[in-house]
């Protein structure tokens, strides 16, 4: 059994890196809302407090129950978590009289305590808050100051309890790792033993426990994160897994024939279905985004279940989830976040439809999922493609969808890739494509005016999705790629290339 780290979310966008860290640490933890306690503590070696968008003086703010953690179990409070302490354990707390977000410079440090073991003063720190510890709470020892926060981080008299009023979770604080690996294994005593393939093993036993004889049906994308799920499945279940690849007609240029050919040589029983049209004669006028997205789930769904009628005593669905879309579809396990966008594979099935759902990366962050992909033996080109959304071209086509869309669309993104491919820098990318904009734009080919649409190219950097930023190309690279397109797919006569970086803006467009 693993030492496993619980970390209560009060809201934070910073939340999941927490968990991001933890887990570069080898260290399995979890993410709770800080309402919903998990009933058997006696698991959980370590605790920590996430910030939050809320002022602790605040009516409605966040108040968990720390009765049966505080003084029991190591805890780290970051930020809302450390003011909390300090509010509520005889300390005050109030609004700030100086601007204390963004970097800062650790000033003084206590090094009679482990926390800052290999931190030096003048390390920089990232803050984000409006309110400040005035005065510490009862029985609590300065340990850590900056020039404009004198109350950084202090920890509580005769219990493992520590508080740091910056966020040591993100890349600008850049001791960060080194002040959690401080308390979680050496103050803490936490195993660093979560590793890839301590994840297949329990996995693949947790699911036999799970889904024992019983068969199970996953659709299959042809990406990472459904052929990780698949196979783990498969080294589970065996031949009790039925893999379902379905056409939603806004796949890739040729997609649906390669990812059928590249599933032959695994052992994996894989059935092709072409319901292009049956997705397209869904989407005929709709142009809202989330309309678009839940239209395609309901269609992906109602396939499933004609597919699951075929194979006789299917009981569950395997879907290759993972933590990001789980986060960003209904916040952080149900915690205060808030909800960015739905996703097509998150969430219940309707009623009518008898099949549990069963997803053994739900945990797991992208970078996390190519790394057990690595332990089950995949092959690294299938396990370093791009991520691509389960609704296809259908968010890459802003507005309405037809197949003249879809054509254009599918033409724009070949060249895009295959240019990225040709110039080696396709690995260089954490996610590319192409998206056909709701706006034609005056252009002149030859001695012709023309009136065609406009597509923008997207490529970020990335680890894990949550954040991200463009990709800084060569312009030679950009103005080929601009120039094959026009000159090779018809009804195009403009190219753009976006720079935003997420946040403020996500990856897909819609």
């Amino acid at each position: 059994m693993h030492n496993n780290v619980l970390i209560l979310d009060f809201g934070s966008q910073y939340t999941q890196l927490i968990a991001r860290r933890v887990r570069e640490l080898n260290i399995f933890c979890e993410i709770k809302p800080y309402n919903k306690l998990p009933e058997n503590l006696d698991i959980y070696k370590a605790v920590i407090l996430s910030g939050s968008p809320f002022s602790v003086r605040a009516e409605d703010a966040p108040h968990p129950d720390l009765s049966q953690i505080q003084g029991k179990k190591p805890l780290l409070a970051v930020c809302y978590g450390a003011q909390y302490l300090a509010h509520f354990g005889g300390g005050e707390v109030a609004p700030s009289n100086t601007r204390e977000y963004g970097r800062a410079k650790l000033s003084f440090l206590d090094h009679e305590d482990h926390f800052f073991d290999g931190v030096e003063a003048g390390s920089q720190v990232w803050m984000s808050h409006s309110d400040t510890i005035k005065h510490l709470p009862t029985n609590a020892k300065l340990i850590g100051s900056t020039d404009d926060v004198k109350n950084a981080a202090y920890k509580i008299e005769g219990e493992t309890t520590y508080a740091i009023q910056f966020h040591p979770e993100v890349y600008h604080s850049t001791d960060g790792a080194k002040m959690l690996k401080n308390f979680l294994v050496d103050i803490a005593g936490v195993h660093q033993d979560w590793t890839p393939d301590s994840f297949v093993h329990e996995t693949v036993e947790e699911l036999k426990k799970t889904v024992g004889s019983d068969k199970v049906i996953l659709g299959l994308s042809g990406g990472v994160d459904s052929t990780v799920a698949a196979v783990l499945l498969h080294k589970a279940i065996g031949s009790h897994l039925h893999c379902i690849f379905v056409n939603n007609g806004l796949l890739r240029k040729d997609e649906f024939s390669q990812v059928l050919d590249q599933y032959k040589h695994m052992g994996l029983n894989v059935k092709g279905v072409d319901a292009s049209d049956r997705f397209l004669d869904a989407l005929k006028g709709i142009s809202d985004p989330e309309t678009k997205r839940k239209t395609i789930g309901k269609v992906f769904i109602d396939v499933f279940d004609d597919e699951s009628h075929k194979v006789e005593d299917a009981k569950w669905l395997g879907q290759g989830t993972i933590y990001p879309d789980v986060i960003e579809s209904v916040s952080a396990t149900g915690g205060p976040s808030a909800t960015i966008k739905s996703h097509h594979n998150v969430g219940g099935l309707p009623d009518y439809m008898k099949l549990k759902v069963v997803e053994p990366l739900k945990l797991l962050f992208k970078d996390e999922v190519r790394r057990v992909g690595a332990a089950l033996g995949i092959d690294a080109k299938l396990l370093g493609r791009h991520p691509f959304p389960g609704p296809g071209l259908g968010i890459r086509i802003l507005g309405d969808i037809t197949p003249e869309k879809v054509r254009i669309l599918q033409e724009v993104d070949a060249v895009f890739v295959n240019g990225l491919r040709e110039w080696g820098l396709y690995d260089k990318v954490w996610q590319a494509g192409a998206m056909l904009l709701p706006v034609n734009s005056v252009g002149v080919m030859g001695d012709e005016r023309t009136y065609e649409k406009c597509v923008a190219l997207r490529a970020v950097e990335s680890t894990d999705g949550m954040t991200a930023d463009w990709v800084n190309f060569p312009y030679e690279f950009l103005q080929k790629v601009s120039n094959d397109i026009i000159n090779k797919v018809p009804g195009v006569n403009r190219v753009v290339y976006d720079i935003s970086s997420k946040p403020p803006a996500t990856i897909e467009w819609e």
